[in-house]
C-alpha cells in the first residue's frame, strides 16, 4: 500500500488492538481516516467489513 505513515497515536492504538485480539482495517484512499476494528465475528461478517472499509466509494 502506498499510504502515508500513520501518526504515532494511531500506531499505538493499532498495537493495543492486536494485543487484545482485534483486527483493524483501514481505507487505502489517501486522506481518508476511516478504520474499522472487529473481533469475534463470522468469516462472512469479516469479509463484509473488509469490503466496506477498502472500497472508498461505499463510505
Amino acid at each position: 500500500m502506498n499510504q502515508h505513515p500513520l501518526p504515532l497515536a494511531d500506531r499505538i492504538y493499532d498495537a493495543i488492538a492486536v494485543l487484545t485480539g482485534k483486527h483493524t482495517i483501514r481505507c487505502p484512499h489517501p486522506g481518508c481516516g476511516l478504520h474499522i476494528r472487529y473481533r469475534a465475528v463470522t468469516p462472512a461478517e469479516a469479509k463484509r467489513l473488509i469490503d466496506l472499509a477498502t472500497e472508498h466509494t461505499r463510505h
